[in-house]
């Protein structure tokens, strides 16, 4: 699958299936290929969140330096969110022709330089442009994703994604937490302060450029066999960019679940920009405070996502693929129920209480997601991949202009209305069906096609 030259592969100390890929998923080991991939993977990405989530936690500093208005940086936030909607369309693709880890690699090591010329913007202009190219940084999700669906076995896949997405997303509250501290920090030393923050910018721009340079070095794209080896022999037939894209495009299933991903990460998203100033305003907590507890939220990523996962595969185990989707309907609607109460609480403790069992839920939700995804197309796995994880952006940006855009609807009202929309959109998880192993509602077709036929399947 991946152009490049020939390299001595990496035996496995994992069992493997008849596609050379792992049948168990160890978090904690590094054995290469399969765990050594996996944690090259999830640290790329983590430290493309913390890239992308570095800017918003100094923009009290950045507006005054800057003469940002309100509108600047409500533009600049949409403008992140559109950048990454394009990028993780397009990436899908790209991986289905170049593999997640040249794509992964590349797209970090381009993004970079993006980051670092954040220390130089110094109109509103500049900012709102810088925002919108450090968010197709975000786009490393889709690789992310297909290069664990192309090493782990689909009876732990959904483990692996977990992790993999779960442990990486953290990189968006590590970012919130350490960059104020790096600013604090660089300013004990009398820096100005419209310097300060633009030196920072050296960590994350450095830290994302070492991550890609690991996943080079030592990743491996495929499991036990070299690139070029592979596809000579592999069934898969070799299709143009646009071919790609058109197979994906025609899959409803991929639709689908790009709108419940944007139910669930979309929805994570959005409490990540508004959970903060929705307890400082709403119960008169100190900024600290504020801030401390909307980091809480997007750490449950830790556990909460991978738990989506186990969720995932241990429904498989007993109900098959059906049960992967009914899990999924099943958390994602406690989510939204957990979601119309959070609005509905009216003490602080009561609601940071509802807010953490929703964090948790809403994440496994989109640890479940990714659970289905790779039994959509084996022909169009990248497309797939980037039809959801846009999914995911496109929820936050309709979320956000809906419900918390402008005054029509106080915080509390429009967090309800959000959890009850979340509802209402886990019906079309109903439509989901597949030949070989069925829906929520149906028994797979008696006439079903092979594992080889359903690869070519659109």
């Amino acid at each position: 699958m991946e152009p490049s030259s020939p390299r001595k592969p990496h035996l496995s100390s994992l069992p493997l299936d008849s596609e050379n890929k792992a049948t168990e998923f160890h978090p904690f080991s590094t054995s290469p290929p399969h765990m050594l991939a996996f944690h090259l993977a999830w640290l790329s990405l983590f430290s493309c969140f913390f890239s992308a989530f570095s800017i918003p936690p100094l923009i009290p500093i950045m507006r005054q330096n800057l003469n940002l208005s309100a509108a600047d940086i409500g533009a600049a936030g949409t403008a992140a969110f559109i950048g990454s909607i394009f990028s993780r369309l397009a990436m899908g693709p790209v991986c289905d022709l170049v593999g997640p880890r040249i794509a992964s690699a590349a797209l970090s090591l381009i993004t970079a330089p993006i980051v670092l010329a954040t220390a130089f913007i110094s109109s509103p202009t500049s900012f709102i442009l810088v925002r919108f190219l450090i968010g197709f940084c975000l786009a490393n999700f889709v690789a992310n994703q297909f290069w664990m669906s192309s090493l782990f076995s689909t009876s732990v896949v959904g483990l692996a994604n977990g992790f993999a997405a779960g442990w990486a997303n953290m990189g968006a509250g590590v970012a919130q937490l350490t960059m104020p501290l790096l600013y604090s920090f660089v300013k004990s030393f009398n820096v100005p302060e419209n310097t300060a923050w633009r030196v920072i910018f050296v960590v994350p721009a450095t830290f994302q450029a070492l991550t890609a340079i690991m996943v080079l070095i030592y990743g491996q794209e495929l499991p036990c066999k070299d690139s070029i080896k592979v596809s000579k022999i592999s069934n898969k037939p070799k299709e143009s960019f646009l071919r790609l894209l058109f197979n994906g495009l025609m899959n409803y299933r991929g639709w689908i679940l790009g709108l419940i991903y944007g139910c669930c990460f979309g929805v994570e998203m959005t409490m990540d920009n508004i959970v903060a100033q929705y307890f400082y305003y709403r119960f008169g907590v100190n900024l600290e405070v504020a801030g401390t507890i909307a980091a809480c939220f997007g750490l449950t990523n830790w556990f909460a996502r991978p738990l989506g996962g186990i969720v995932s595969d241990q429904m498989a185990k007993l109900f098959g693929v059906r049960g992967r989707l009914w899990g999924l309907w099943a958390v994602l609607t406690v989510a939204g129920l957990l979601c119309v109460l959070m609005g509905r609480a009216n003490s602080v403790g009561g609601s940071i209480g509802v807010m953490c069992m929703f964090s948790v839920f809403v994440q496994a939700a989109s640890g479940l997601t990714f659970g289905i995804v790779p039994f959509v197309s084996k022909r169009s796995l990248g497309v797939i991949s980037g039809m959801t994880g846009s999914g995911g952006t496109v929820g936050a940006v309709v979320t956000q202009m809906l419900l918390f855009s402008g005054d029509k609807f106080s915080t509390q009202t429009s967090i309800s209305v959000m959890g009850l929309m979340m509802i209402i959109c886990t019906l079309p998880i109903s439509l989901i069906y597949f030949p070989q192993w069925g829906g929520m509602f149906c028994t797979p077709n008696e006439t079903s096609i092979d594992e080889e036929d359903y690869s070519l399947l659109v």
